[in-house]
């Protein structure tokens, strides 16, 4: 699979395996060897790196849903409730990066989570309506 992150201040891309370390990841795709693997554990602190998290609860802006968790809602694609998150995020993410994904770049955004309740097509409804609207705020 293809990450695409952040590190040191650069946006970075490399095809890794899907059950690769962080660790891996920065020294055998990213040639960055100043994190060790010393005592194989991760107790010892040599693989130290430092990580900036955002979850959907860092979606909203002063107490109001972005317009990604709107549209989720919207479309009805919410269904129980227990993989919209990570949907969300993941769509949130996509829309910052590719303002107009194809349906193909959708798909393959949103293929690393799982949704036994809705058949994805509300999901993808939910997709278009928060892209249609980004849009249209810039």
């Amino acid at each position: 699979m293809v990450v695409r992150t952040r590190v040191n201040g650069e946006w970075r891309e490399a095809e890794v395996w899907p059950g690769a370390s962080l660790l891996a990841f920065l020294r055998e795709q990213l040639g960055l060897f100043g994190s060790k693997n010393a005592c194989e554990q991760g107790e010892c602190g040599s693989c130290s790196v430092w990580l900036e998290v955002r979850t959907v609860e860092g979606l909203t802006d002063a107490g109001r849903l972005h317009p990604v968790q709107e549209a989720f809602v919207e479309a009805g694609a919410v269904q129980c409730g227990f993989c919209t998150p990570g949907f969300v995020v993941a769509v949130a993410d996509l829309l910052e990066k590719d303002a107009s994904p194809s349906p193909a770049t959708v798909r393959e955004a949103l293929s690393g989570n799982i949704c036994r309740c809705t058949g994805y097509a509300k999901i993808l409804d939910a997709v278009n309506l928060a892209a249609a609207r980004l849009l249209e705020r810039t």
